[in-house]
């Protein structure tokens, strides 16, 4: 079996990313038999296998990529196949979805960080507490540490999670916050779920909540009047014969 194939039966087996040094660990013992003279001559061939594994996978023919994510090789569906997977995602089972405002904190985490809590709230114009205990259950931000100043607020930063779920090498492959925004605006509007509870609908719709509060006030008004003036009736108030 050739160099080549065996790199790609290792990247296409392995859960997670796999990177180069673990490779060349792997393959170590194969590549000293094929006639390697040392370590470094190991990586060098190694590290041009994958280099002629993505180049065959990059070729039209083929629906998937070789390529670097999170500090590995892994395979992943190219982007122009990207619709037909999602269509097969949702013929199995209801995707994990993210509401506006979480994806709209995870955004301002990912090109602000390290950030505090009282930072992103500035920036959304909205407390944003409610949101990072998602984004924490999810794992796709974590702590780092505390901000040097009074009170000593807790920073976030977003997690290797975060560059496997959105299929980045690393925070600078992040898109431009135009790409961002149209990206977030075409998700909300094919793919996002009714925001998960009352924080969030209060989060990200707060006119809708006023006019809800007023209609409530209102009703309880009228209720509180229809219920004088049963209690008069009753009394003999309003009985010309009492």
């Amino acid at each position: 079996m050739s160099l080549k194939a065996k790199l790609e039966a290792i990247i296409y087996a392995a859960e997670t990313p796999i990177t180069l040094e673990h490779l060349v660990q792997l393959v170590k013992d194969s590549v000293i038999a094929e006639g390697a003279a040392d370590d470094a001559e190991v990586k060098s061939r190694v590290r041009a296998s994958l280099e002629d594994l993505a180049a065959d996978y990059g070729t039209a023919e083929h629906g998937i990529e070789v390529r670097q994510v999170a500090g590995g090789y892994r395979m992943s569906t190219k982007p122009e196949q990207h619709d037909m997977v999602r269509a097969f995602a949702k013929s199995l089972k209801p995707p994990i979805r993210l509401s506006l405002p979480a994806l709209e904190t995870l955004a301002v985490i990912a090109y602000k960080q390290p950030v505090t809590v009282p930072e992103i709230s500035e920036i959304r114009g909205v407390d944003s507490s409610g949101v990072i205990a998602t984004l924490l259950d999810r794992k796709l931000i974590t702590t780092a540490g505390r901000k040097a100043v009074i009170g000593r607020p807790i920073l976030y930063k977003t997690t290797k999670e975060f560059l496997l779920r959105f299929g980045l090498k690393d925070v600078t492959e992040l898109p431009s916050m135009e790409e961002f925004e149209k990206l977030v605006a075409e998700s909300f509007q094919s793919d996002l779920l009714p925001l998960e509870g009352t924080d969030q609908a209060r989060d990200s719709a707060p006119e809708a909540v006023a006019a809800e509060e007023s209609a409530a006030v209102a009703r309880e008004e009228d209720e509180d009047g229809d219920l004088a003036s049963v209690q008069q009736h009753a009394s003999g108030e309003n009985d010309p014969a009492a």
